[in-house]
């Protein structure tokens, strides 16, 4: 063959087959394709039966074009050409299509450069998985595509692992270069090699942040935006594989609503950010609300869709941890303080868009009521919304106000937010008279020592009543001491007989004891005092030891007068 190359090279020889690719001929020699090509031998001998005769192909089916066939009648030739990243697959494919047999055959070449360079790094193997989009269904079948996405995954879990560039996500970029249909080939790859999830969550992440851009980048090319933002969000991993970003995926829950995306799409991404909707903010869900400019509130219902699908989320959860145990399950157990946390959001959010004058009444209480009353410890978040609300529309009716309170309970407003929404005159009167009616009862309630006495207020009215008690006690305990002080000094020696002295003595003991079981009834520690005294003479000596009555003298108490 390379004497037949070398003479056909020297001569001036006539082609005497033409190959025909779309619009690009190749005059070429029988002689020389013949015996190297199997689909063109067998392709001239049922074209003619003369051998010597010219014959015309059309191999505009031929995997890689013209390019690619023009390099492999090079290399039939012997001429000489590179074989890069760009052109292995095609040039593979179009020797499998030809069916180049011979012992040094095309095939074998692209296999060998692929083998040592063109799959052994990212970038290159990028550009391999890349270059076979236009080779589908030929590179599928052939294996490279496969082999491609296996050495991408496998380059970008030893980049994470072992990171050799900086920044260590540089990777990421990589990937921008992909269609989605390849990208999700990388995925999968990444699937069965276990990668992290944190590194499938990045490379989705950045491979959709990249497509997010062009979308915006241009927003009169519509149909174009739609088709890749859809085909983004089908390849993208499922939660459990991945967690994406709350903030990212209300990005593109924005996008997709605002190109108008398909219902599938727009559903999928709703139950995506659903999914992890405790880790938004309220901004987050702010941008999923406006339009495409980011002025107007227009999309509440996506919002309220997405706040509604978490709620069931939770509610689901809960049942299922009510049945059995998340551990017996297999099943992680849901965060109890996410629904509390989703509760604020939301009221922070309601907030902002009750600043929209045009916002009607039916898309604020779908926002603000999409979480249930009994999520919200405190309502008085949800009251600063209606407030707010209130204030921006002050031409609404008395109905109109009430159905925008409905979204609220004043039994859970604290003091100071039922002080104030009983002096506030935006309120319909329903609203304000509910509140006075629960703030007497939770007074009554704090005055009878109910749950009302938790409360700060509670707590002070508690402590002035029993300073109240303490000080009236006093009162008493000192005016008694009084009148048995003047008692006392108003007493005169009596220089009488022994008789008269006795008596005295004896009155003396009769007033003391009745003194004695006055301050014993207003002594908080009574009971220490087990029998009266009063009838105890002085002088014990006219009674024997015998006859002397057991006497259980009373302990010495200190009384304090404050």
């Amino acid at each position: 063959m390379d004497r037949i190359t070398q003479w056909l090279s020297s001569q001036d020889v006539p082609p005497d087959l033409t190959i025909r690719i779309a619009d690009s001929i190749f005059p070429l020699h029988k002689a020389v394709m013949v015996p190297r090509c199997g689909y063109i031998r067998r392709a001239v001998a049922s074209a003619t039966k003369d051998p010597s005769a010219a014959v015309e192909l059309d191999l505009s089916a031929l995997p890689g074009g013209a390019d690619a066939f023009e390099k492999a009648a090079r290399y039939c030739y012997g001429a000489n050409f590179e074989i890069t990243a760009r052109n292995a697959a095609a040039l593979r494919c179009a020797a499998a299509f030809l069916d180049m047999q011979h012992p040094a055959d095309l095939a074998r070449r692209v296999e060998e450069f692929l083998a040592q360079a063109g799959l052994r790094a990212l970038p290159s193997a990028v550009t391999v998985l890349r270059s076979c989009e236009a080779l589908l269904p030929a590179a599928d079948e052939l294996g490279i595509v496969r082999r491609a996405a296996d050495a991408v995954a496998l380059r970008i879990c030893n980049e994470a692992l072992f990171p050799t560039r900086t920044p260590p996500g540089w990777w990421t970029a990589e990937l921008a270069a992909l269609s989605p249909a390849s990208f999700q080939k990388v995925v999968t790859a990444l699937r069965c090699r276990r990668a992290d999830p944190r590194v499938l969550a990045n490379a989705a992440s950045a491979y959709a942040e990249l497509a997010l851009a062009e979308v915006l980048a241009d927003p009169r090319d519509r149909e174009d935006q739609r088709a890749l933002l859809e085909s983004v969000v089908d390849v993208l991993p499922s939660a459990a594989d991945a967690p994406i970003p709350a903030a990212f995926l209300c990005r593109l829950l924005h996008a997709a609503v605002t190109t108008e995306a398909s219902a599938k799409t727009c559903r999928d991404l709703e139950l995506r950010v659903a999914a992890v909707l405790d880790q938004a903010t309220a901004g987050d869900l702010l941008g999923v609300a406006l339009d495409g400019a980011g002025e107007r509130v227009r999309n509440t219902d996506t919002v309220r869709r997405v706040i509604a699908a978490f709620v069931e989320r939770q509610e689901a959860s809960s049942e299922s941890r009510r049945s059995r145990r998340a551990s017996l399950s297999g099943g992680a157990e849901p965060d109890p303080g996410a629904m509390e946390k989703v509760a604020r959001m939301v009221d922070e959010l309601a907030a902002e868009l009750a600043t929209e004058e045009s916002l009607a009444i039916s898309k604020f209480v779908g926002v603000a009521g999409a979480v249930p009353k009994e999520a919200r410890a405190s309502h008085d978040c949800v009251y600063r919304a209606v407030d707010i609300y209130l204030k921006t529309h002050p031409s609404l009716d008395e109905i109109e106000r009430e159905k925008v309170c409905s979204v609220m309970d004043p039994l859970k407003l604290s003091y100071q937010a039922r002080l104030h929404a009983s002096q506030n005159k935006r309120l319909p009167l329903q609203a304000v008279l509910s509140a006075l009616y629960y703030d007497q009862l939770k007074l009554r309630s704090g005055a009878d020592g109910g749950w009302d006495t938790q409360t700060a207020a509670g707590k002070a009215r508690a402590q002035a009543r029993a300073d109240a008690s303490l000080a009236r006690e006093n009162e008493a305990l000192r005016s008694e001491l009084a009148r048995m002080r003047a008692f006392v000094s108003g007493m005169q020696p009596s220089k009488g007989s022994g008789s008269s002295r006795s008596a005295a003595a004896g009155k003396k003991a009769s007033f003391l004891g009745s003194v004695s079981r006055t301050l014993s009834r207003l002594n908080p520690f009574k009971g220490g005092w087990a029998k009266d005294t009063a009838s105890i003479a002085d002088g014990g000596g006219r009674h024997s030891r015998d006859t002397m009555p057991h006497v259980v003298k009373p302990k010495r108490r200190r009384f304090s007068i404050s």
